[in-house]
């Protein structure tokens, strides 16, 4: 039974849960955020509205997909309990998608250098999780242990799956680049030492198969290629394989209104305009046991896909062959635009869109789903409150709340959706606790 849930987890949303797309959003950007505003742009280091910003540990996680919808209502609908299959809304097709990310950030903190530059140091721990093109019929036959008296085909193509835990230590610094009182541009860099906790990655340019119900078998044919960075059942942070990222961002304010112009415990601006891009780099793993495998016509039986794992079954029904070799994993490049616009006294309304850099079909390569989130908030030093709509690649439109309340920041861009919609495909949720101290406001 272990061996099949291996197996599952594979094409499953649910990996999500037991795993450590993307985090704190609403709430990184709040000019009060700290040093959470600087993991998506570390020009924000700089003139930031904190003199110094002490992260104790903050976590968010977060799960969509495209095959799966799941209402409130139906989890306690039965006294047996939620039944996926029966419960759940299912949209399969030949090419569903689903990811998860949790983002655990550890004692971090940032402070000023001068009047020109500040800087900081960012410890994070971080795990994703992406399959692309998997096909939901085959997803739902194995699940329900292909209890089915019909036949049926499934087609695969492009299949890309890439699972990685990795921690990362990141210095940031930030300094001012032009400043003509309307006029202000601030830039930022941070550098990353990666230490690889290990991965798994699993792609098939082309894959079919024929399902026989009278005998319980599966007919396969084409390629796959699987890998592991380790022979460990758990992910392993005390031999670890090291890399290096980088992060860099710069950010524009119109100031037209020059009143407050030498108080750092005030916003300036009316229009705030972001750009960056992060998470270049990669991590290498050295004697990563890599398989190409190729099949024609073999066949799979029922019981092996219930006892044994993916690796085995591809031992034992496909041709090819396993090599110990250096794997590259690459991490979720992306940028990120955002537009802040300053209404009136503490209300501000936000735009902002976050892109992947990584193709679906790059193998070994972890990467987010693309966001945009159009999220309007109330905010002042000791209390913000944020409201983002968003529209996500693959699980589609989330409304979600958050607040900000001294240390503490809880959030979800998810949970109005999840609470009043029929068919939700995507969650989240982030948890904060820090020791800001505020600019004085003179």
């Amino acid at each position: 039974m272990k061996q099949k849930l291996f197996f599952l987890a594979i094409f499953s949303i649910f990996l999500s849960t037991n795993l450590i797309a993307q985090n704190y959003i609403g709430h990184r950007i709040d000019n009060y955020s700290g040093i959470h505003g600087v993991m998506y742009n570390p020009a924000n280091v700089f003139d930031s509205r904190m003199r110094a910003d002490i992260n104790l540990v903050s976590a968010g996680v977060s799960f969509g997909n495209d095959y799966a919808g799941i209402s409130s209502s139906s989890l306690n609908a039965n006294d047996d309990g939620f039944d996926f299959e029966e419960d759940a809304d299912l949209n399969p097709t030949n090419s569903n998608n689903f990811y998860s990310n949790v983002d655990v950030m550890g004692p971090s903190f940032m402070f000023n250098l001068n009047p020109k530059s500040s800087m900081g140091l960012i410890t994070r721990v971080r795990g994703i999780y992406n399959l692309h093109n998997a096909n939901g019929e085959l997803f739902q036959r194995i699940a329900d242990d292909f209890d089915s008296e019909e036949d049926f085909t499934f087609d695969l193509n492009n299949l890309n799956g890439t699972l990685h835990a990795y921690a990362e230590v990141g210095l940031v610094y930030g300094r001012v680049l032009m400043d003509k009182e309307s006029h202000f541009l601030k830039g930022g860099v941070t550098l990353k030492y990666l230490a690889g906790g290990g991965g798994a990655f699993f792609n098939s340019s082309n894959l079919t198969g024929q399902y026989s119900s009278t005998n319980a078998n599966v007919t396969v044919n084409g390629n796959v290629n699987y890998g592991q960075t380790t022979d460990e059942e758990d992910f392993d942070f005390t031999d670890t394989s090291s890399g290096f990222g980088a992060d860099f961002g710069v950010v524009y304010e119109w100031r037209p209104d020059n009143a407050n112009l030498g108080n750092r415990g005030l916003n300036k601006y009316k229009l705030k305009l972001g750009l960056s891009v992060t998470d270049l780099g990669s991590i290498n793993y050295d004697e990563s046991t890599i398989g190409n495998y190729s099949a024609t016509n073999a066949v799979i039986t029922e019981a092996e896909f219930n006892e044994k794992g993916i690796d085995e079954i591809l031992r034992d029904n496909f041709d090819g062959q396993e090599t110990v070799e250096t794997a590259q994993i690459s991490l979720p490049t992306a940028m990120h635009i955002a537009a802040d616009y300053h209404l009136k006294n503490k209300f501000y309304l936000n735009l902002q869109t976050s892109l992947s850099l990584v193709s679906p079909e790059s193998q070994q390569a972890s990467r987010i789903a693309n966001i945009a989130t159009l999220s309007p908030r109330f905010e002042s030093k000791w209390f913000s409150a944020y409201m983002p709509l968003s529209m996500r690649q693959y699980d589609g439109f989330a409304w979600g709340f958050g607040l900000r309340a001294g240390p503490l920041t809880l959030g979800s861009s998810t949970i109005l959706t999840n609470l009043i919609s029929e068919s939700s495909k995507g969650a989240d949720v982030y948890v904060g606790l820090k020791v800001p101290i505020y600019q004085r406001s003179r």
